[in-house]
């Protein structure tokens, strides 16, 4: 008869609700915050000719940027807004992240089921595992040939001078 498994049940469970947590706290987030800042937009946003983020952009397409973020936050829109308004004027190219919508949902649904799948894997397989290693070390080794009295002797001399 088997016994259920506290600990990998517990920690799958905790796993799946601290994927479930990071999964939805940018919408409760961006329901709390409803004006945005350059810095925080620059961090999620990539410069379309440098392909790199915003924040760290140098270059004349950056600062053009910038500037159409620095106009919208002064209208006092939102950051989905801004970021909406950013995706019309220059593609979902400028996104940091693809958005969780159709194939791109996968990025974010993938991984974290790898990971549970990964530490399902493993609390089935470890406990046989352990059987199997118990059971070996149970088991006594077979005896080898026996020494013939000359190797004994030397075995003993060897022994007994490097011991």
């Amino acid at each position: 008869m088997r016994r259920p498994l506290p600990f990998p049940t517990a920690a799958l469970a905790t796993v799946a609700a601290v994927i479930a947590a990071a999964l939805l706290a940018p919408a409760l987030a961006g329901a709390a915050t409803p004006r945005a800042s350059l810095t925080d937009i620059e961090n999620d946003v990539i410069c379309v000719s440098c392909h790199e983020p915003l924040a760290l952009a140098q270059s004349p397409q950056a600062e053009s940027e910038r500037a159409f973020i620095r106009m919208l936050i002064a209208q006092g829109q939102t950051k989905a807004q801004i970021e909406q308004a950013l995706v019309a004027q220059y593609g979902l190219a400028v996104l940091g992240r693809p958005p969780a919508h159709g194939f791109n949902l996968t990025v974010y649904i993938l991984p974290p089921a790898l990971v549970i799948a990964g530490l399902a894997l493993l609390a089935f397989t470890l406990p046989k595992w352990r059987r199997r290693a118990r059971a070996a070390a149970a088991t006594p080794l077979p005896a080898g040939p026996r020494l013939d009295a000359a190797d004994a002797r030397r075995l003993d001399d060897d022994l007994r001078r490097h011991g």
